[in-house]
């Protein structure tokens, strides 16, 4: 079988890694890349010579059998129905889209043309959120009662999005992934501190009708960099630590026991402390396997882990967020 031909879009400050990771790909060849910036182009032209390096999204889609769009939040949704209209299967950087309409858009023209088209929630190809997955689907952690994560770091500060939309995709999807379920519900509050109506902070809460809670803290304001998800359930509770470069999941068996025999509410409660437990997870890079399985889905014998339906679920909860953050906190039913 041929090797597929990939085209990116956008090879800036994160699209540059899908160049590289395309380039990398023993299944695929980087066929081409475009990108608005002149110096861009010189650049990968440099390090990529074999590939056609252009300006022209529209003469990118004719080069490439399938495109990863990296490019500006604000040209995802406009690019991802370039491709679809070419027939061409995408994967679409994350934020999906900026609007629900455009979201839903895209998802309906993939779905009418039978384009394969993927969200990019990189976080999903995480050995380690994997393997949460598997543990709180298969109920080791028992009825889970609430999760929060906390994605912080001094800087990158953006202009063209605010810290909600830069750096919530991730903690949403990889919540919906975990429950197999989306919100009902949502509130945030955040404060522009560097510009004008860019969020810097932004603390994001989401009800689901199981009664899970779930919050997240997000900034780019922080003297910290945290990328930790905790996860706290009946049996047992379980932290994934993105920052930590073996033990990135560890399990708690810790939890507060209620035995049937004791009548006092204050008497029946035992907090029990038991082992920590340390998974081995399998190093591979996120970012190569999401790659790897676009070839796939884009091939047709895989369906996307992360489809277009999936994006859009992301992006109501993203819009649903924003509403209620100019409101000041507001909840906002989804």
């Amino acid at each position: 079988m041929s090797r597929l031909r990939l085209g990116v879009i956008g090879a800036g400050a994160w699209g540059k890694n899908h160049v590289r990771t395309a380039a990398a790909t023993p299944e695929a060849e980087l066929a081409a890349v475009c990108d608005a910036d002149p110096t861009v182009r010189e650049r990968v032209a440099r390090q990529h010579p074999s590939a056609h390096v252009t300006g022209d999204p529209v003469e990118l889609v004719e080069c490439a059998d399938a495109v990863i769009i990296a490019s500006p939040a604000a040209t995802h949704a406009r690019f991802a129905r370039q491709c679809i209209d070419a027939g061409k299967p995408c994967l679409v950087e994350k934020p999906f889209a900026l609007s629900v309409r455009d979201a839903e858009g895209v998802a309906r023209a993939a779905a009418e043309r039978g384009v394969p088209v993927m969200a990019g929630h990189l976080l999903l190809f995480h050995p380690a959120v994997e393997r949460l997955r598997a543990l709180v689907q298969g109920g080791e952690l028992g009825k889970v009662y609430y999760l929060y994560g906390l994605r912080v770091n001094l800087g990158q500060v953006r202009a063209d999005e605010n810290a909600l939309w830069s750096f919530g995709p991730h903690d949403v999807s990889v919540a919906l992934y975990l429950l197999g379920e989306v919100p009902t519900r949502v509130a945030a509050q955040g404060r522009s501190y560097l510009q004008p109506r860019v969020e810097d902070v932004v603390f994001l809460t989401m009800e689901f009708a199981s009664g899970v809670l779930a919050h997240v803290q997000l900034s780019w304001l922080d003297p910290h960099k945290e990328r930790k998800l905790t996860v706290v359930g009946a049996k047992k509770m379980a932290v994934f630590d993105d920052m930590e470069a073996r033990e990135k999941l560890r399990i708690y068996d810790k939890g507060v026991d209620r035995p049937p025999e004791y009548g006092s509410y204050g008497e029946s409660l035992a907090v029990r402390e038991g082992d920590i437990f340390i998974p081995k997870i399998p190093n591979v890079e996120p970012l190569a396997a999401e790659l790897a399985h676009f070839v796939r889905v884009a091939r047709g014998t895989e369906p996307p882990r992360a489809g277009p339906e999936d994006g859009v679920r992301v992006v109501q909860v993203l819009d649903g967020a924003s509403r209620s953050l100019a409101t000041g906190g507001a909840p906002v039913a989804l």
